[in-house]
């Protein structure tokens, strides 16, 4: 008797080990902090599928603490990461490809963002992901200008012989063609760059110059106004084997969030850049407008550099940016 006891209660214990292995964890990592509108959304996602009750928990590993800025795409297409939060021209040099996702003068306003997420252009580079075992399950590009340590940033020439940093390769070489000073960094070094007088001037996301404070470094900032020189594609990408792995309703249950929070993520980086002018202003750094002439400068200059060079480096280039260009 005594032992078929011990035979019942080791196979309940079992059964509730079996329905307790069923439960997941995925683990999401990002380099900002917990005010930025990009951990908003990874924690929208993270809230609402806890809320939808399907034995799948997101654990959010945010500040860099999990993966280094410009490290978190390999670990995710290699399954070792299940879920981030960043600008994927960072994976640039895995895809050159998603340098397209941060080229000068591409995106127009927000809503032609919106417009380019749901184009032939993001299914060509969406298909790139899946080479590379990875998905997208949230949308979002997010606007941004320049600052400067000692004057203002607005057109070409205002670069010349400066120690700047741009975000991405694009960025880079219009910068370089301008006369800068290029200095490579993810953004949420820029604060010390500066600081320490590494960096004259940057360029990065209006939601980054906040969540980093660069308005304590800076004299002039120029944001994104009537004329937006800076997008940048930054979405929440999963990887696509660890999605595969879920059932139908913890799938269900992402996909949902994800909506939500690509939703949110669309209006509130409308308001990022309004938001980052008062900030800048409360903290009584001066702000400058560029104006549709800087800005046809800038991609003047984008266009012999930064264009030309894409089309030379990427073997569907020229399709790729033509499918870019087509999205009204």
């Amino acid at each position: 008797m005594k032992a078929k006891f011990l035979t019942t209660a080791a196979a309940l214990a079992a059964l509730c080990l079996g329905g307790a292995a069923q439960a997941k964890e995925l683990r999401l990592s990002h380099q900002w902090s917990n005010k930025d509108v990009r951990h908003k959304v990874a924690e929208i996602v993270a809230n609402e599928v806890a809320a939808a009750d399907v034995d799948l928990d997101i654990k959010i590993f945010g500040s860099k603490s999990l993966f280094k800025p410009r490290e978190q795409y390999r670990p995710l297409s290699r399954g070792q990461l299940d879920m981030t939060v960043l600008p994927l021209s960072y994976a640039g040099g895995q895809q050159p490809a998603f340098n397209l996702t941060l080229m000068p003068g591409l995106v127009k306003n927000h809503d032609h963002a919106a417009r380019l997420s749901d184009s032939p252009f993001m299914e060509a580079l969406e298909a790139k992901m899946a080479d590379d075992d990875v998905m997208v399950l949230v949308h979002g590009y997010l606007a941004g200008g320049f600052v400067g340590k000692d004057k203002c940033i607005t057109k070409p020439s205002d670069v010349e012989g400066l120690q700047t940093r741009a975000a991405g390769k694009a960025f880079e070489q219009m910068l370089a063609g301008a006369g800068a000073s290029i200095a490579s960094m993810a953004s949420s070094e820029i604060y010390n760059a500066m600081q320490t007088g590494v960096l004259n001037a940057a360029n990065t996301s209006s939601s980054s110059f906040v969540s980093y404070r660069i308005y304590e470094q800076a004299k002039c900032y120029t944001p994104a106004g009537d004329v937006a020189l800076w997008f940048m594609y930054q979405p929440l990408l999963m990887n696509k084997s660890a999605f595969e792995d879920l059932n139908e309703e913890q799938q269900k249950a992402l996909l949902d969030a994800s909506a939500k929070a690509e939703a949110y993520y669309l209006e509130e980086a409308k308001k990022q850049d309004a938001a980052s002018v008062k900030v800048f202003e409360d903290a009584g750094v001066e702000i400058a407008q560029m104006s549709p002439e800087d800005f046809e400068a800038w991609r003047a200059i984008a266009q012999e550099t930064s264009y030309k060079a894409f089309v030379d480096e990427v073997p569907d280039g020229q399709a790729l940016l033509d499918m870019a260009l087509a999205v009204e």
